[in-house]
């Protein structure tokens, strides 16, 4: 892939990697150049001639830091349930919606390809480079992929199992193995032709959907195939009371501890969520193993706050986690796709949990969005502005006027501008953001195909809902129509 050498001339301010201290750094007035896909140089600025060759930013205005990392989302589904979702939970099942959403409301294939693009261009919006993208696979999947520009870590879903809903207080499992395993040789299909795309932007990651729904055996080969290709390794655990409870049922312990005990967990695991650990106060098992056992393990957790957020519900703590030894990434997981805000709640969130403003601030979760989702995907060379390093570089706009003043930029960036400030992006030295529009992903007419899907999706709920109910009676409008 070709793209045109660029110069990033005298950034006001840039977040730069000290490889040393291991952290990022902030760096005034300085030139990074990109060419061939990589950080050719990054120097103190020096006025005078421009190669001729090089395009030219001016960055007098501007913050230069490295692209973040999306290490969880689903961007096919959460779209289409703008409007649905945000005050939607079941109070017998610990508020959580998830169980009934999934069985009752069920997005057609032209909806899930709107939602994909308006997805994409959501993430882009506030700085992300590289993502997770973790969907039962279609028709046209990749394409839209290919299209957006983006780094892309592609997670074909599996499972063995079915969730269900027979009343409001009862989650069920329809199992059927052979379904799993005729899922997970077609992920492989899906995740060889990632690797094998021209773009060299796509890559595999295996994906058995959730530790309740993926039989032992599935799951074992599972993390077998990512140890033998090199892939990263992710599913869904402790993210569901429901599935906390059903899972000692089964086995007497908690998903974490199962999961190590069937050795499925290592560094190359990105845990899905990872919520719902042996002490969290919604639990209290009589263990406190989980914590340790994600640490002993050096796997790394997705922190995906607002879904759990919205429930009532949050991960007990970013800090204590860290501190504890867990390596921590971010995702979005629910629409909209905005990292930035993400990791604003997560200071938000940790800090109200542990009573204390330094469980969690700025810089570490920028670490989790950068560094931490880069070398859970095991690219060390993402997430860092270095020379030498991915040339995936965002540009954020200092003269907004949420980032006025400009004292200290991600600190603005986080808790004030969020995605309104970043104006250009690059992956791989090509820009895919300019002025904050996609350069390469067409999303002209995808808000309405996604409108008459979600349409669709809600008339047609009844059908599947336990209740026969449409879905406009599972999650009614916010106020009475007039």
């Amino acid at each position: 892939m070709q793209t045109t050498p660029t110069l990033i001339r005298n950034a006001a301010w840039a977040v730069l990697w000290d490889a040393a201290a291991k952290r990022h750094v902030y760096g005034r007035d300085v030139d990074i150049v990109l060419h061939d896909g990589r950080v050719a140089s990054i120097a103190p600025h020096v006025d005078g001639p421009v190669d001729a060759d090089l395009a030219v930013i001016d960055g007098r205005r501007m913050l230069a830091m490295p692209g973040l990392v999306n290490v969880h989302r689903h961007p096919t589904t959460e779209p289409a349930y703008r409007g649905v979702r945000e005050d939607h939970g079941v109070p017998e099942q610990h508020m959580s919606g998830l169980f009934e959403r999934l069985q009752a409301l069920r997005l057609d294939a032209a909806g899930q390809q709107a939602a994909m693009r308006l997805a994409y261009a959501e993430l882009m919006g506030p700085g992300v480079t590289a993502v997770v993208d973790l969907t039962a696979p279609f028709e046209g999947w990749m394409d839209v992929m290919r299209e957006s520009g983006l780094r892309v870590w592609v997670g074909p879903g599996y499972a063995s199992a079915r969730w269900g809903m027979s009343a409001p207080q009862t989650v069920t499992w329809t199992w059927d193995e052979a379904r799993g395993r005729a899922g997970f040789q077609r992920a492989q299909a899906v995740m060889d032709e990632a690797d094998a795309d021209p773009s060299g932007l796509l890559r595999g990651i295996v994906f058995p959907a959730q530790i309740d729904t993926v039989e032992e055996g599935l799951l074992r080969d599972s993390a077998a195939l990512a140890a033998e290709k090199g892939r990263p390794f992710t599913t869904h655990i402790a993210q569901a009371v429901v599935e906390v409870q059903e899972m000692i049922r089964r086995h007497g312990m908690t998903p974490i501890q199962w999961a190590a005990s069937i050795g499925i967990l290592s560094p190359r695991a990105i845990l899905g969520h990872a919520i719902f650990i042996d002490e969290h106060p919604s639990i209290r098992w009589h263990t406190a193993r989980d914590l340790a056992l994600m640490a002993e393990h050096g796997v790394a957790v997705a922190h995906c706050p607002s879904p759990f957020a919205r429930y009532g519900e949050h991960l007990r703590d970013f800090g204590r986690y860290r501190r504890g030894g867990v390596r921590m990434a971010m995702g979005t997981d629910v629409a909209p796709h905005n990292i930035i805000e993400e990791m604003r709640l997560a200071i938000l969130l940790a800090r109200n949990a542990a009573r204390d403003v330094a469980a969690a601030d700025t810089a570490a979760v920028f670490h989790a969005a950068t560094v931490g989702g880069a070398d859970a995907l095991g690219r060390p060379d993402m997430g860092r502005l270095a020379v030498g390093s991915a040339a995936d570089l965002v540009l954020v706009d200092l003269a907004h006027p949420q980032m006025m003043p400009a004292r200290d930029p991600l600190r603005s960036l986080v808790f004030h501008a969020a995605d309104r400030a970043v104006r250009h992006v690059f992956v791989a030295g090509r820009q895919v953001l300019a002025d904050g529009r996609p350069t390469l992903l067409d999303v002209g007419e995808a808000a309405g195909i996604l409108a008459e899907s979600q349409a669709r999706m809600l008339r047609d709920a009844g059908r599947y809902d336990y209740r026969g109910r449409s879905g406009d009676a599972i999650a009614p409008l916010s106020l009475p129509l007039a």
